[in-house]
């Protein structure tokens, strides 16, 4: 009897695909969702690394010009109202917030320096929202992959213990093959949900660092304009 149950268990296909091909139609719906979650969550990952790479180096650049002595109106006539980079949008929202404050006589109108720290302000929230979203997907993803892979093992094993009454046999051959299914979407729902919660833990501080740095340059930039009123 042990060499036939022996036997039975060699002959199984204990592959991914033929795990998946034997799951009941609840089970294998979760291992599709969860795989695209996954894919999901990769693709923001991705993205999001080489956006924040890409707002650093343009944060550099720009940062070197803007302290190189350069006139700041000949700077924004060069970049224009509407620059591509993000710091270069919040200097960009300064300086026409600056140039707008000015009369027709060359004179300031009242408020001048809350009005630019204020258009700085809303031009930062606008980055920081650009930067930050698609964050709360890998948050999602790494919360819920696990519970979905869980239920999807749960219902797996609760068939697979239909089946074992039904044939009135617990050989290991019957009970393997459910086992292994059903736990092949935990499985499924951990390696969704790990990458998620590393990468929305590193993105979002990244994020935060980012946007830190946008906050103090609008207060320098702030700060300048000021010195600036004040001569």
């Amino acid at each position: 009897m042990e060499a036939e149950t022996l036997a039975l268990a060699q002959e199984m296909d204990f592959s991914m695909w033929a795990l998946f091909a034997r799951s009941t139609l609840v089970v294998k719906l979760v291992m599709l969702l969860l795989i695209v979650a996954s894919f999901w969550a990769w693709s923001i990952i991705v993205q999001k690394l080489i956006t924040y790479r890409k707002a650093r180096r343009e944060a550099e650049i720009f940062d070197r010009r803007f302290w190189s002595g350069e006139p700041l109106d000949g700077l924004f006539d060069e970049i224009g109202p509407e620059p591509d980079g993000h710091f270069e949008r919040i200097f960009a929202a300064g300086m026409m917030e600056w140039r707008r404050s000015h009369r027709t006589d060359g004179a300031l109108i009242a408020g001048a320096t809350a009005r630019i720290d204020r258009s700085m302000d809303v031009a930062i929230a606008k980055e920081s929202e650009s930067l930050q979203s698609g964050l709360q997907v890998l948050a999602t993803v790494g919360s819920t992959a696990p519970f979905i892979g869980l239920f999807g093992t749960v219902w797996g094993i609760m068939h697979s213990f239909i089946n074992i009454a039904e044939q009135q046999n617990t050989n290991l051959a019957v009970v393997a093959p459910g086992i292994a299914e059903a736990l092949l979407a935990t499985g499924l729902g951990l390696l969704a949900a790990i990458p998620a919660v590393i990468f929305y833990n590193k993105l979002s501080a990244d994020a935060d660092r980012i946007v830190a740095s946008y906050e103090a340059f609008a207060d320098e930039f702030a700060t300048i304009l000021s010195r600036q009123l004040d001569s």
